[in-house]
């Protein structure tokens, strides 16, 4: 999903670049299985200028 959103950002905006961030908790995981509460699953995805270290290093810094 992280993955689609970040390209269907880039094909349709065409921006310089996108970074998307997504953080989600799976039910699941809460509620059934391991019962263990605040377990996260968070996946990344950079396109153009955020393929850039430099790049990806600020906006990290940005979302702490």
């Amino acid at each position: 999903m992280t993955n689609e959103i970040a390209d269907a950002i880039m094909e349709n905006l065409k921006p310089a670049g996108v970074m998307v961030y997504v953080e989600a908790e799976h039910m699941c995981m809460t509620m059934r299985g391991i019962k263990k509460p605040g377990t996260k699953t968070v996946t990344t995805a950079a396109r153009g200028r955020f393929s850039e270290e430099n790049a990806r290093r600020e906006f990290f810094e940005m979302i702490r």
